[in-house]
């Protein structure tokens, strides 16, 4: 798989095929961006797990923090790594341990590890790197235009308002391809200067 650019169909089948997405790295601080993933996610209908072992006793938005993906104790869809790329390889580890295993491993923007992605395929689960499930639902179902956004998405209706638990359709089509090259090149940047 070529993990610098996806298609769009290939986010959309994994957007409409998880139910529920552990997020690990997932923070109560509500200015931290997987916060604002988390809750958004949820609201979508999507069943979120807040994984991080430093906030074991507490919870995010009703959902008690879990220490450990082992520690879930039922099947999960999605695993959304909110860590930087040094702490992917772990995650991923623990995620091979699973049974049964997870669909999909999700790194979020500016995490990438080819070598964790290529042991998660090799056993059939899906990865995408370097994007945020949250701006690829917002693009794909046209909702981040209510933002003034251009999602690339095309319709002759403007997708409605969302409301609280509502899935909108992610099968509008796409102009333009799903790449998003600002996003690979500012990865890419990221890289080089470190």
């Amino acid at each position: 798989m070529n993990h610098d650019s996806y298609s769009d169909n290939y986010i959309r089948a994994i957007l409409n095929s998880v139910k529920s997405i552990a997020m690990v790295g997932a923070s109560p601080v509500n200015v931290r961006p997987s916060y604002f993933a988390f809750k958004y996610l949820a609201q979508r209908g999507y069943d979120m797990i807040p994984v991080n072992p430093g906030h074991v006793g507490k919870e995010l938005l009703g959902k008690p923090f879990i220490a450990s993906l082992s520690d879930i104790g039922r099947p999960i869809d999605m695993i959304d790594i909110f860590r930087n790329s040094s702490h992917i390889m772990p995650v991923v580890e623990e995620a091979l341990t699973l049974d049964p295993l997870p669909k999909v491993i999700w790194m979020q923007l500016g995490a990438r590890d080819d070598v964790a992605a290529a042991k998660a395929e090799s056993v059939g689960i899906k990865v995408v790197m370097n994007r945020c499930p949250k701006i690829e639902y917002g693009r794909l179902s046209s909702e981040i235009s209510w933002m003034g956004v251009n999602s690339r998405t095309l319709s002759s209706k403007r997708a409605p308002a969302p409301t609280q638990g509502m899935r909108l359709s992610l099968n509008r089509m796409s102009v333009g391809g799903g790449d998003t090259a600002a996003s690979d090149r500012a990865a890419k940047n990221k890289t080089e200067q470190s």
